[in-house]
């Protein structure tokens, strides 16, 4: 008989205003030079991961405030460099099946998976089956821990959203340590791009701009394509993945050089922001790391 492991957690209310603040997603993004999941895009360097966290390990348990509750599920053990089927089971606050749930973003289910020291990112869609099941194939590279991040909207709802550690079984490699950039500037599949931040005060509203070049004409890009809906998305989360901010652009029918967003950070500390942009038919992925006051 396959083994599996269970783990219940608490689906919370987002926070949201043009952008939503919680965790989780079925199509592949990684901090690692590629991105798999159907999108064919590129990513900056090998470092991602993060948010909050709401489970106390596999056997954790809490209510929110909504009483939404997810199991994720999993033949064990999860092993690095092999494929998994994860599935998620969401049900409301009588135990029930979630039978129906609103598109948010072109999509039911947004899976974030990051791990410990955050070098590692990627961002999914689980597909949905019925009966409040979704379920995604994908592999962890490296042993160790690894947080999932999960939003959705069950109908007549704000969002809900849910976040868990994992164990990977395999080699680890040696943690790296999370810094701040010395400048906001990185090259990605041929563009150059920037990041502005209009302040660096913890709750106070944050504007972060971005500008797409082309690294070699230096010229804007003027024709990015919309990725899932939008010019692009931005994940956001603190050095010990318990805060967690999704933002969605300003005006989501931009289409370049510029794409602004806002978010507020809760506390001061070092955090992690990628943003997601789709050039091409490519989605790249931006990471990028500051120190809020």
């Amino acid at each position: 008989m396959v083994n599996k492991k269970a783990t219940m957690l608490t689906l919370t209310s987002f926070l949201s205003f043009g952008l939503l603040t919680a965790c989780f997603n079925a199509t592949e993004v990684q901090d690692t030079g590629g991105h798999s999941g159907g999108h064919g895009g590129k990513s900056a360097s090998q470092e991602e991961s993060g948010h909050s966290e709401h489970g106390s390990g596999h056997h954790g348990h809490e209510s929110g405030s909504n009483g939404y509750k997810a199991a994720f599920t999993w033949e064990e053990p999860i092993t690095a460099g092999v494929e998994t089927e994860l599935t998620i089971h969401i049900t409301d606050q009588n135990g029930d099946a979630v039978q129906q749930f609103d598109t948010n973003h072109e999509k039911l289910l947004h899976l974030i998976v990051v791990n410990r020291d955050l070098s590692f990112f990627n961002h999914i869609h689980p597909d949905y089956r019925e009966n409040g099941v979704f379920t995604v194939n994908t592999t962890f590279p490296v042993g160790g821990k690894y947080k999932l991040i999960a939003d959705s909207v069950p109908k007549g709802t704000s969002g809900a959203t849910l976040s868990e550690w994992i164990q990977v079984k395999g080699d680890e490699g040696t943690a790296s340590v999370l810094e701040p950039d010395s400048e906001l500037i990185k090259q990605v599949d041929g563009k150059e791009i920037t990041l502005s931040l209009s302040n660096t005060l913890s709750n106070e509203e944050v504007v972060l701009t971005y500008h797409i070049g082309d690294l070699k004409t230096k010229q804007g890009i003027d024709n990015l394509e919309p990725y899932l809906g939008a010019v692009g998305h931005v994940v956001i989360l603190s050095e010990d993945a318990e805060q967690y901010i999704h933002v969605h652009p300003l005006d989501e029918r931009s289409r370049g050089p510029k794409a602004e967003f806002a978010a507020v950070f809760p506390h001061s500390g070092i955090y992690k922001i990628w943003g997601q942009f789709q050039h091409q038919g490519e989605v790249m992925t931006v990471p990028f790391v500051v120190e809020i006051q």
